[in-house]
């Protein structure tokens, strides 16, 4: 399996477990075989629309099953993937169709209020010659239908797909606030999942509830593609709730459940809990650069789980550098994220590059068949992140000890984390920038009880200018993903600089 790639893999699986049901949701069910010959369809009648092997291909809708079809179908015909987050604005998303390139655009026309090709109906977007709606069931907008893609159409001979072929782009927001696009082959993703889902202990009997997006690695690649490779029925859930997820575990047995550490603290916290038959549930996998101790008893002695396993990875990474193991113990569980996986390499570096001893923080360096090759069309930020050595700088500080095992002690310097989503305060300020009333703009993390973390802004005014909190607050929904919205507002005349006139941020935390 391990030198498949996504549409060879998608093919075994067919034949494997052919009628069993692969996908599962209240719409409607999915079999292996049927999703192997729905998305060949799929990638036959885009061949016949025109796509190419390498076109990019971005998808913006919540988890559902035509997602999958789709994402398999455009991989069958060659293509590149490219996620985009549906919490995102219409200026973020036309930034990622328009650094990638994309062809086409895979999307809803309702999901939670939102029409995301009204989102888009005022951005330039030379490359996109096409749009597709997942949901519409008549041509509006000047979107075609994805329904009659599901249909045969003519026989169109499908392009030959090669282990270290692209199959999709993710773009992760970095430092410099502009979006990166990581570029990861089929062979990477197959060789990275089959190892997670086979550590893991994820098997065919396992029902699997993908509340983690697809639109990040944790949902696609660690979601869906896993469960496939496994055997394994995947219920692709749109919306986090903990009641429905109570629900839903009760009513199709789920027995494997991932997430940040917000959807266990929600469903332990959740007044269904007790009249919830629960009893199924069997694996979790979690991640955090802190997890209170006693979640983890919690999820072991409360929620049931057998196994629970910890994890760090990153997009650049293909999604996982480290995992505990399932016999770890609590504590470890709880406050490192284990030791390197098969094949990877880590260390931690001082500023001068030196590796540090066991127990002193560093800068965490990965290095092994998970790295990207770099990122999409930049060759700059590609040298900045991947030494000549092959050592991927990921920019996290933490703390290998003698067993090897990694504890995360910060996040890429000024990132914080909201809700289990990566926020940089580069982007963040980046956008407040395009504000007419808006001179500069500082962001930084404050703790959060429900959330972890969320922005603070500190805004510096143009001369003669004059801006409410609830009118910033109001365009920032506007024009950002609803976890990067600053929920605090700080307008200041000046910011704290340092002789080469960067912000420091440690006074504004320490002033918060």
């Amino acid at each position: 399996m391990r030198h498949l790639t996504i549409p060879q893999l998608i093919e075994t699986q067919s034949q494997v477990y052919g009628d069993k049901l692969a996908l599962v949701e209240d719409r409607f069910s999915f079999s292996f075989k049927e999703v192997d010959i729905l998305s060949t369809n799929v990638a036959m009648n885009l061949v016949e629309h025109g796509l190419n092997s390498g076109d990019r291909v971005a998808l913006w809708a919540p988890n559902m099953s035509e997602w999958v079809l789709a994402a398999i179908g455009v991989q069958k015909a060659g293509g590149v993937i490219v996620p985009i987050n549906t919490r995102m604005k219409g200026k973020e998303a036309a930034y990622i169709l328009n650094s990638s390139q994309a062809k086409i655009l895979f999307s809803v026309h309702h999901f939670l209020g939102i029409n995301y090709f009204e989102l888009l109906k005022d951005e330039d977007l030379p490359h996109l010659e096409s749009s597709i709606s997942f949901d519409a069931k008549e041509s509006i907008d000047g979107c075609l239908m994805f329904e009659p893609l599901l249909s045969i159409g003519h026989e169109v001979a499908l392009p030959l797909v090669d282990p270290s072929d692209l199959a999709d782009i993710i773009f992760t927001s970095g430092t410099t606030g502009k979006p990166k696009g990581v570029m990861t082959t089929h062979v990477q993703n197959i060789q990275v999942f089959d190892y997670w889902s086979r550590y893991i202990g994820l098997n065919e009997t396992d029902q699997y509830l993908i509340v983690n997006p697809f639109f990040h690695t944790f949902g696609y690649k660690a979601g869906w593609l896993a469960s496939i490779m496994r055997g394994a029925t995947a219920h692709p859930f749109a919306v986090f709730d903990a009641n429905k997820i109570l629900e839903t575990i009760h009513t199709h047995k789920i027995s494997m459940l991932p997430g940040p550490p917000t959807l266990y603290q929600s469903i332990l916290s959740s007044p269904d809990l007790a009249d919830a038959d629960i009893s199924s549930l069997r694996l979790g996998v979690t991640g955090a650069a802190s997890i209170p101790v006693q979640l983890i008893k919690d999820m072991k002695e409360v929620l049931g789980f057998e196994t629970i396993v910890t994890a760090y990875g990153l997009t650049e990474s293909t999604g996982v550098v480290t995992m505990c193991t399932p016999e770890d113990d609590y504590e470890t569980i709880a406050t490192t994220s284990g030791c390197a996986i098969e094949g990877v390499e880590v260390k931690c570096i001082d500023a001068n590059g030196n590796s540090v001893q066991a127990g002193e923080p560093g800068e965490i360096l990965v290095k092994g068949y998970n790295v990207t090759s770099g990122y999409f069309n930049d060759v700059e930020a590609t040298n900045e992140a991947i030494d000549i050595e092959g050592w991927l700088h990921t920019g996290d500080i933490g703390i290998l000890d003698a067993r090897g095992y990694i504890k995360i002690t910060d996040r890429s310097k000024d990132m914080f984390i909201v809700g289990g989503f990566n926020a940089y305060p580069a982007e963040i300020e980046n956008i407040l920038c395009d504000h007419p009333a808006i001179s500069q703009a500082a962001v930084i993390g404050i703790e959060d009880k429900r959330m972890g973390e969320v922005a603070k802004a500190f805004i510096i005014l143009k001369p003669d200018e004059t801006l409410s909190i609830q009118t910033l607050t109001q365009w920032c929904k506007e024009n950002m993903a609803n976890y990067k919205v600053p929920r605090e507002i700080e307008f200041t005349q000046d910011l704290p600089t340092n002789a080469a006139g960067k912000v420091m941020k440690y006074i504004l935390k320490n002033g918060s």
